[in-house]
C-alpha cells in the first residue's frame, strides 16, 4: 500500500519492480519505435550483438539495416503461419523487439537521458485542440456576435509541438465530492463578467470572493427542482422520483448551462450527459466538469455525435439555442436516432409562450418543427408554459403508415458507429435487436447485469459475462487497496507554503480509455464508489458502446490519435486496461508520445493514472512518462498473465511561462 506521495520511479508495495533514472531507449531510436506502432511491425529485428559489435566503426546506420533485414524474414515467416503461430510470433516480436532497440541504444550514444518536455505558454491553459473558428468572418466587428466553432483534426507528430499544458496561476485543487458540486474555484476556470451578467435559469450563479456558489437556497436550484417535478408531471409521473419506475436512467442535455439540471436529478438514479458546443470562455462542458458531472463538447451544427443510435431516455434542450426548424428537420431526425424507443424529447424555449407564438415568424418556425415532430412519429404530450414534452413512437409500424417525412435507414446506413459522420436524414435503428421500448428495460440498478437475452444481441455468453463482472470487482479491490490512502482519506499537509489546502486529492470524474463491457465502471458502482466514468469505446477495436448504453452507463467513441472533446483538468483518474495491446494491431498514425501527452492535458493536477498492459508494452512507456515528468511506480502482477501495472501522478506544477 502506498502510504505517501509517489516519487519519480519509486518503488514500493507487493512484488514492484524500481524504474531507473537511465532510459529503456536511446532518444533517436525512441522516435522510429514510437512511427513502427509500438514496435508491432517493421521494428522487430532478431540481430544479435556478436554480430553487430565488430561492425561498430561502420555507424550504427549498418545495424539498421541488418534489423530490417531480419524484421523482412519475421514477416514472411508470420504469413505463413497459422493463427496460433502468428499470436506467439507476435509475442516474441514484442519480447525481442524491446531487447534488440535497447542494445541499439546501447551502441549508439550510450544512455542520453530523455529531455523532459517543456510548459506551454499561458494561451494553452485552456485551450482544446480540433477546434475552429468557423464564423462569418464579416461579422468580426460585431462584440455580440455567435462566434461558432467546428471540430476539425488536424495531426501532428507530438516531437513537432508537444509541451505540457499548466494550470492558470492561482489554480487550487477542487473541493471533494459532494461539495465540489455546490461549490467551484472562480480561478479554476475561464470566465468572464460577461456570463455572469445573462442566461438561462440553468445558467445563474452566486459569485463569492474566492468561489462560484451553485448552493441549495439559490433561485437556480430551487427553480430547477421546480422544473424537473414540472417535467415528471408532463410524462405522466407524480415527481421527478419516479423517473426510473418508468425506464428513465440516460439523459442526453444540450446547451446544459452549468450542469444543475442534471445534478438535481443525479441524486434520483438519473445520469446525465451534458453536451455544448466549443467556447472560449465561460464554457459550460468546462463549468459542469469542474463541478464533477459528465460533460463533453458536442455540436449538432454538422456531423452526428458519437454515440450510437437507441442511446438516451429522455434528450432534454433548455435555451439550447437549435434552430430546430432548420434543414427539414434534420436536427431532430438526429434526437430520433439518440432516443430509444419510448423516450422523451423535452424542449423549453420562451418562442414557446401564446404570448411569442403571435409573432408571425415564431407561428413559422413552430408549425415546422411541429409537422417535423410528427412526422417522425413522436406525439406531443403536453405543453406548459415553455416547455413542450413529445415522446418517441415505440411502434415500428407507425413509419410504414406516414404519407411524408424521412425515410427509414436501410441496412447499409443504419451504422452503430457514427463517429463524426455527417448528419444523416434518414430514420435510423428501427431493424436494430435494441429496439426495446424504455419502459419494457429492467429498471436501474438492476439493469446494469444484462440476461442472456441482451447478451445475446452482441453475441456474449452471461458465463463470460459474469466472469468479466468478477475479474473486475477483484481488479477494483486491489486498485483501491493501492490508492485509497491518498485518495479517500484526508491526511497532513505537504511541505510547503504553496501546497493546497487538503484534501489533495479527490476522486470523482473517472475516464476509461478502453472501457469494453463498462466492467470497470461496474465494479466502482458496486462498492460504493462515488465516482461516474466515462467509458470511451475505441474506434482502432470492437464497438461495446451500444452494450454500455443499454447497462444504464454513458460512454462515447473516440480516437486516441485525436484529442479528446474536453477542456484542461477535467479528470481525476484516466485508466486504460489493454490499450496498448489494443493500438499495436493497427496501422499507426500517431506515436505512444502523442496518446500520453493528450492524458497529460485532461487530468487535474495531482491526477492519476493506472495503466494496465504487457510487460514489453509497459517497459516501453516508461520513458515517455520521463519526458512528461510524472511521478511513477511500476508493479509486477502476481499472476502468470505477463503483465504489468503502471501507476503514475502528475505533479502539480506551480511554473509560469513570462
Amino acid at each position: 500500500m502506498m502510504s505517501r506521495p509517489l516519487s519519480r520511479w519509486s518503488t514500493g508495495g507487493g512484488r514492484v519492480s524500481g524504474i531507473s533514472d537511465r532510459d529503456l531507449f536511446d532518444q533517436n531510436y525512441s522516435k522510429d519505435f514510437a512511427e513502427n506502432g509500438f514496435g508491432h511491425e517493421a521494428g522487430a529485428c532478431r540481430c544479435r550483438q556478436g554480430t553487430a559489435l565488430p561492425f561498430l566503426k561502420l555507424g550504427l546506420a549498418l545495424v539498421m539495416v541488418l534489423a530490417l533485414l531480419r524484421s523482412l524474414y519475421w514477416t514472411v515467416s508470420i504469413s505463413t503461419s497459422s493463427k496460433v503461430r502468428i499470436y506467439r510470433g507476435y509475442r516474441r516480436l514484442q519480447e525481442q523487439l524491446v531487447s534488440d532497440l535497447s542494445e541499439i541504444g546501447e551502441l549508439s550514444l550510450a544512455s542520453a537521458k530523455m529531455r523532459e518536455l517543456e510548459f506551454c505558454s499561458s494561451e494553452y491553459e485552456d485551450y482544446v485542440p480540433c477546434y475552429y473558428n468557423v464564423s462569418d468572418s464579416s461579422d468580426a466587428g460585431d462584440p455580440d456576435r455567435k462566434i461558432e466553432y467546428e471540430r476539425h483534426c488536424v495531426r501532428q507528430p507530438a516531437e513537432d509541438h508537444g509541451c505540457l499544458v499548466l494550470p492558470p496561476r492561482n489554480y487550487r485543487i477542487p473541493m471533494r465530492w459532494p461539495s465540489g458540486r455546490d461549490f467551484i474555484w472562480k480561478e479554476n476556470v475561464k470566465i468572464t463578467g460577461h456570463e455572469f451578467s445573462f442566461g438561462s435559469l440553468t445558467k445563474r450563479m452566486m459569485v463569492e470572493e474566492e468561489q462560484i456558489s451553485f448552493r441549495s437556497d439559490s433561485l437556480m436550484v430551487d427553480g430547477v427542482e421546480d422544473y424537473s417535478h414540472r417535467i415528471a408531471e408532463m410524462i405522466g409521473l407524480e415527481n421527478e422520483s419516479n423517473f426510473n419506475e418508468a425506464g428513465i436512467r440516460t439523459v442526453l442535455d444540450i446547451g446544459c448551462g452549468f450542469g444543475s439540471f442534471g445534478a438535481h436529478i443525479f441524486s434520483r438514479q438519473v445520469l446525465t450527459m451534458c453536451i455544448a458546443n466549443y467556447e472560449r470562455s465561460g464554457s459550460q462542458v468546462q463549468i459542469t466538469l469542474e463541478r464533477g458531472l459528465p460533460a463533453m463538447l458536442g455540436s449538432f451544427a454538422s456531423k452526428q455525435l458519437p454515440y450510437p443510435y437507441l442511446s438516451f431516455d429522455i434528450v432534454h434542450c433548455a435555451g439550447c439555442d437549435i434552430d430546430w426548424e432548420k434543414k427539414d428537420g434534420i436536427y431532430l431526425t438526429e434526437v430520433d436516432r439518440l432516443l430509444k424507443p419510448g423516450g422523451y424529447f423535452v424542449w423549453t424555449s420562451h418562442t414557446n409562450t401564446q404570448r411569442s407564438l403571435h409573432d408571425k415568424d415564431n407561428q413559422k418556425k413552430w408549425s415546422l418543427i411541429r409537422d417535423s415532430a410528427e412526422k417522425v412519429c413522436w406525439d406531443m404530450l403536453s405543453q406548459q408554459d415553455e416547455t413542450i414534452v413529445w415522446k418517441k413512437t415505440s411502434k415500428k409500424k407507425c413509419y410504414r403508415s406516414r404519407k411524408s417525412g424521412p425515410a427509414v435507414c436501410d441496412r447499409t446506413h443504419d451504422l452503430e458507429s457514427p463517429y463524426y459522420r455527417p448528419l444523416n436524414p434518414c430514420i435510423a435503428g428501427t431493424s436494430s435487436q435494441r429496439w426495446i421500448p424504455i419502459e419494457y428495460r429492467t429498471p436501474w440498478p438492476s439493469r446494469a447485469f444484462l440476461n442472456s437475452t441482451e447478451l445475446d444481441i452482441y453475441g456474449l455468453q452471461p458465463e463470460d459475462f459474469a466472469e468479466d463482472a468478477l475479474n473486475w470487482k477483484s481488479v477494483v479491490h486491489d486498485y483501491w487497496s493501492l490508492l485509497s490512502p491518498l485518495i479517500f482519506s484526508d491526511h497532513p499537509k505537504r511541505p510547503g507554503d504553496e501546497e493546497p489546502s487538503p484534501p489533495f486529492n479527490m476522486l470523482r470524474n473517472v475516464l476509461d480509455m478502453n472501457a469494453q463491457f463498462g466492467g470497470f465502471n461496474a465494479a466502482l458502482l458496486d462498492v460504493g464508489k462515488a465516482a461516474w466514468v466515462m467509458n470511451v469505446v475505441p474506434t482502432s477495436g470492437p464497438n461495446y458502446l451500444p452494450l454500455i448504453f443499454d447497462r444504464g452507463f454513458i460512454g462515447v467513441q473516440h480516437d486516441w490519435c485525436e484529442a479528446f472533446p474536453t477542456y484542461p483538468r477535467t479528470y481525476d483518474l484516466v485508466h486504460a486496461e489493454g490499450l496498448l495491446t489494443l493500438e499495436t494491431y493497427q496501422r499507426h498514425r500517431c506515436s505512444m508520445l502523442d496518446i500520453f501527452l493528450e492524458i497529460d492535458r485532461i487530468l487535474r493536477p495531482e491526477g492519476w493514472v493506472i495503466i494496465r498492459d504487457t510487460d514489453p508494452l509497459i517497459e516501453a512507456v516508461r520513458s515517455v512518462i520521463t519526458q512528461l515528468r510524472w511521478d511513477a511506480r511500476m508493479m509486477e502482477l502476481d499472476n502468470d498473465s505477463n503483465e504489468k501495472l503502471l501507476v503514475c501522478q502528475k505533479p502539480f506544477f506551480k511554473k509560469q511561462q513570462k
